[in-house]
């Protein structure tokens, strides 16, 4: 490796925590050896800042959180750093194609959650994973200004890809539309992705993007493996995502992320 790797950015879904979102005895020691060695540890997601919350003790994380896959970059105390918003008159022809295509829709405003049914699919799990709950409305149409996030929801792969490229076709001059999950299409702002995290924290701590690693499992990750120096998918990603990163470890119910750090970043 020609430059040292002095920041790992680190996915959290299916990369930092089990399938049942637990974080390991190993991957806590394995950031701890990270911090030991003067390596810095950062965090991006599809999740919100406050659904990043409960890592930050446990990790002693003392970098910037980049939730909404970067659309909202905030310190650990949740000061916000930065905020990329979806412009106003882009939020609801955005809601009315997803909707059209057959996806139940969230908006996060700010800080908020909001979604038409508390009962539609996925907002229970979610609620769990983030520890915090969507607020019910009866119409989207009051929410603009601020809006940070719009999620397409379906178990159906083929309607999350189909979406997926209507709304890059469409949209393509504002938005960034990526899958955090398989059931997952985050739309955020065009500059609101992980590659520009990376960038993000290149500029913070005046590194090189060479001197940075990522580590992820799904589509979205791929643009911060393409700004990274290192990048490793998780072994229970997708074919088309280890085709694009630099190494493979073992899947996140197998300690990957801990395998990783362990024979590709420490060096004792």
């Amino acid at each position: 490796m020609s430059t040292p790797i002095r920041l790992v950015l680190s996915d959290v879904d299916g990369t930092l925590v089990t399938g049942q979102k637990v974080l390991t005895d190993e991957a806590v020691r394995a950031v701890e050896r990270l911090n030991a060695e003067g390596i810095l540890f950062a965090v991006t997601s599809g999740r919100p800042p406050r659904g990043l919350k409960m890592l930050i003790d446990p990790l002693h994380l003392a970098t910037p959180l980049a939730g909404f896959n970067g659309g909202l970059m905030v310190k650990p105390d949740m000061s916000i750093m930065q905020e990329l918003v979806i412009r106003d008159d882009v939020v609801g022809p955005l809601i009315e194609m997803l909707t059209s295509h057959g996806l139940s829709v969230w908006v996060y405003q700010g800080v908020e959650w909001y979604v038409l049914d508390l009962d539609g699919p996925h907002v229970a799990h979610e609620s769990d994973v983030c520890q915090f709950g969507p607020k019910e409305l009866k119409t989207f149409e009051g929410i603009r200004g601020d809006v940070v996030k719009v999620v397409g929801v379906s178990d159906d792969p083929a309607l999350i890809a189909m979406a997926t490229i209507a709304v890059n076709e469409t949209f393509a001059a504002d938005v960034s539309a990526t899958s955090s999950q398989t059931y997952y299409l985050d739309v955020t702002h065009q500059d609101a992705n992980k590659g520009r995290v990376v960038e993000f924290l290149a500029a913070t701590y005046d590194l090189e993007p060479a001197a940075i690693a990522t580590i992820g499992d799904m589509s979205n990750d791929i643009l911060m493996f393409e700004k990274a120096g290192l990048s490793i998918a998780m072994g229970n990603a997708s074919d088309e995502v280890k085709s694009r990163a630099t190494l493979t470890t073992s899947s996140n119910n197998d300690n990957g992320f801990a395998n990783a750090l362990e024979h590709f970043i420490l060096t004792s």
